[in-house]
């Protein structure tokens, strides 16, 4: 599954921490892109209790030792790591399907852009068919969408000369703000990934939505009447 060469073009950073459950559906995703870009695949465990590590060494993929401080000091550690020209973020609860890294790279090319998420399929509650259609047809309409850290390929230079992740509440959402002042950056529109709906139940995603639409609503308003 990894880069045969040494410069891979694609970093995947997954940030993982007592995941076994969803861990090996991820890695066998991204084991079956069909695409002729050199990737490879990082794996941060945050000191995982369960089989993480070892199901991540199963697929030959790079394994960092992190810690528990959070999803933002996990991914940056990948991205600390990683070789690739681009990096692309994904959880290990999100599948990837097989034109993803093909798909995304020829958008991000096509447009010119820095950093791009793409539609999703959100799996579990009803309730995770809300954040699928507010990160499908709301997130992705704004000035500055926000891309989501389950899903979103950056330029490694530029993610690094931004500072990673901030260690704040809705750290993608931060990042995206503050990334789309200095860059473009955008959605292709499809349906490249499919991720669980878990945290919906887990973590009040519905009271993060409706935070984040009043936060945007003014952006909401000015996109829609341009």
């Amino acid at each position: 599954m990894a880069a045969t060469g040494e410069d891979p073009e694609v970093s995947f950073v997954v940030p993982a921490r007592n995941e076994a459950e969803y861990l090996r559906g991820t890695l066998a995703s991204l084991a079956a892109l069909d695409t002729a870009y050199e990737y490879e695949v990082i794996v941060v465990d945050g000191d995982s209790s369960d089989d993480t590590r070892e199901i991540a060494r199963e697929y030959g993929v790079t394994v960092i030792a992190g810690n528990a401080t959070g999803i933002a000091a996990a991914r940056n550690c990948g991205a600390d790591h990683a070789n690739g020209e681009w990096i692309a973020f994904i959880d290990a609860d999100t599948r990837v399907r097989a034109t993803y890294l093909t798909r995304m790279l020829g958008y991000l090319e096509a447009n010119d852009l820095v950093a791009a998420s793409s539609y999703c399929r959100m799996t579990g509650p009803k309730r995770a068919k809300l954040v699928e259609a507010t990160i499908n047809h709301v997130f992705s309409r704004l000035e500055s969408p926000i891309l989501p850290g389950f899903n979103v390929v950056v330029d490694r230079e530029v993610f690094l000369e931004m500072g990673g992740f901030p260690a704040v509440p809705n750290e993608d959402t931060a990042f995206s703000r503050r990334l789309g002042r200095r860059y473009p950056t955008g959605y292709c529109r499809r349906v490249l990934v499919e991720s669980s709906g878990r945290r919906v139940t887990a973590y009040g995603l519905t009271g993060t939505l409706v935070y984040y639409l009043r936060l945007d609503a003014e952006r909401i308003r000015r996109t829609v009447g341009a």
